[in-house]
């Protein structure tokens, strides 16, 4: 898998992290999986302060397990934790779509604009990382444009798990339904319609929730 190229001007840190979270969210660190900080700095190219700075950040996220002289592990996944962990995202993500519809900035809908885009075109070429790219960057514009900087932080992990559980576990049809539902919630926040918008985000976490509910019946 390519890691995806840098951010303009971003620091080391958040270059590590944002390649290290891609990395686990697309199994390409699998799951129960053990590695070592020493080969993810060989991997990523980085120096060591930065990968450090990212895997403590990972394990804050509940992503990484680390052991001291054994290594750091990769949370294992089990189906039933994903119903766990959309319980937990329902109200934030309503709370987060409400109030993006109220305060988004002409810039930030551009991102929002962006965002529909980009997953409208990673349907139609079935190009399932360019989704999860997209809606990495939707979480990301809903969170600024909220302006409420104590629900993006509650919400950003939770999606992170959220989105690794959904490619661990997406059917064929799942990609044109997540991309329909994400749409609508766009849709709503440039229309500023904040009850629309919580509709809209109730109703994506409804759908996640059969997911999930379909993956443990597997």
């Amino acid at each position: 898998m390519t890691i995806a190229p840098p951010r303009h001007n971003e620091p080391a840190a958040a270059k590590a992290y944002r390649a290290l979270e891609r990395m686990i969210v697309t199994l390409e660190l699998p799951p129960g999986s053990v590695t070592t900080e020493g080969a993810l700095i060989e991997q990523l190219d980085l120096g060591r302060t930065p990968v450090r700075e990212a895997v403590q950040r990972l394990a804050w996220d509940g992503l990484v397990e680390v052991r001291p002289r054994a290594g750091l592990a990769i949370a294992p996944l089990a189906a039933g934790d994903w119903i766990r962990v959309i319980d937990a995202r329902r109200g934030v993500e309503e709370v987060l779509a409400r109030s993006a519809a109220r305060y988004a900035t002409p810039e930030l809908s551009i991102r929002f604009k962006d965002a529909a885009m980009s997953m409208q075109r990673a349907v139609i070429s079935g190009n399932v990382i360019a989704f999860l790219e997209a809606d990495k960057a939707l979480d990301e514009a809903m969170g600024v444009a909220a302006d409420n900087p104590f629900a993006a932080r509650l919400a950003a992990p939770l999606q992170t798990h959220s989105r690794r559980f959904w490619f661990r576990y997406q059917s064929d049809s799942g990609l044109a339904d997540a991309a329909e539902h994400h749409v609508k919630v766009i849709r709503a926040i440039l229309d500023g319609d904040a009850d629309d918008a919580g509709k809209q985000a109730k109703r994506l976490m409804a759908l996640l929730r059969s997911n999930a509910e379909k993956a443990i019946r597997r």
